[in-house]
């Protein structure tokens, strides 16, 4: 092949020729210039304008393309900030480990910043999973703190809270929540909100950088049936009032909407904040959740998603 000289269209003609040599026929640039009798810059520039132009649309055969395709038709439709989509296992959608790497990694950059930061966090197994995939770092600067009670109704440590175990693999402050998950009355929770330590822990929570939370669904094997927080028959009434999810125990129908009544009345956790500008980053894979992680998504209840290929097409079919 030659290079001809001549006007835009045969300028075109050669970044065509040389975008198929390059990309499709797998050329190098060397090749290309002498292929085309052009100089090896010149090839590199052609190749450069057949992208810019348009004239090349390359497709990646392989499964990180389509999880990477899936994440942003996500961001697309809900207006996300991001959303990290890694690949399932067929035989184990609702395996956690790849999603825990993937929000480890996530955590691991905010922790890596120069600049303090607080960095609160919601409980549950994804979150544990994830900070169980974290390396030890030492980061003094930053601040950790619980956006809801570690403790369970008869004052032992809830299994799957996760502030402190972050705290000890980063070395930074922490800030539990030393409260159960519900008070036992309004005035009950009048109390509690007043005392000094939960009044500052709270006000770290709306001061917070960067929030990761688990997503639990509102069903029979809910997380929060299994670890005793609620029982098959309160489930059973939320779910005739239209409760399809939970975010550190705020309790949600399907349009993201917190659903009135006494369980959210007594709810001791950090307020929810709709539409929040710093990143919420919503931690959850499943087909079970996925009621409950279109309810968040569209209420604006997280602004990111991590979550796993299976998930993400569940969600886009939702």
């Amino acid at each position: 092949m030659a290079a001809r000289s001549g006007g835009e269209g045969d300028r075109l003609d050669d970044a065509a020729r040389a975008g198929w040599l390059y990309y499709v026929a797998g050329n190098t640039q060397d090749e290309i210039a002498r292929k085309l009798g052009v100089s090896r810059q010149s090839a590199q520039r052609l190749v450069s304008l057949a992208v810019s132009e348009r004239l090349v649309k390359v497709r990646l055969d392989h499964p990180v393309a389509r999880c990477m395709e899936l994440g942003q038709a996500v961001m697309d439709r809900f207006g996300l900030q991001f959303c990290e989509v890694v690949p399932s296992d067929p035989d184990a959608p609702s395996l956690l480990a790849g999603v825990a790497i993937a929000a480890a990694t996530e955590m691991e950059r905010h922790l890596k910043s120069a600049e303090p930061r607080i960095i609160a966090l919601g409980t549950g197994r994804a979150l544990r999973a994830s900070v169980e995939q974290l390396p030890r770092m030492d980061c003094p600067q930053h601040r950790i703190v619980s956006l809801l009670g570690n403790m369970m109704s008869d004052g032992s440590a809830t299994p799957y809270n996760v502030v402190i175990r972050l705290a000890e693999r980063v070395q930074a402050r922490h800030y539990p929540m030393p409260l159960p998950v519900l008070a036992r009355s309004p005035d009950e929770l009048a109390i509690l909100h007043g005392q000094e330590p939960v009044r500052n822990t709270l006000e770290l929570c709306r001061q917070a950088d960067v929030v990761f939370v688990g997503i639990g669904q509102i069903t029979a094997s809910a997380p929060m049936v299994l670890d005793g927080f609620m029982t098959p028959g309160d489930v059973r009434s939320l779910e005739r009032e239209g409760a399809v999810g939970e975010i550190t125990s705020w309790v949600y129908d399907a349009e993201g909407n917190l659903l009135p009544g006494p369980c959210n009345a007594l709810v001791l956790s950090a307020p929810l904040v709709i539409g929040s500008a710093r990143p919420v980053v919503g931690v959850a894979s499943g087909l079970a959740k996925v009621p409950a992680i279109l309810g968040a998504l569209k209420g604006r209840l997280i602004n990111a998603l991590i979550t796993n290929e299976a998930t993400a097409e569940a969600i886009l079919r939702g």
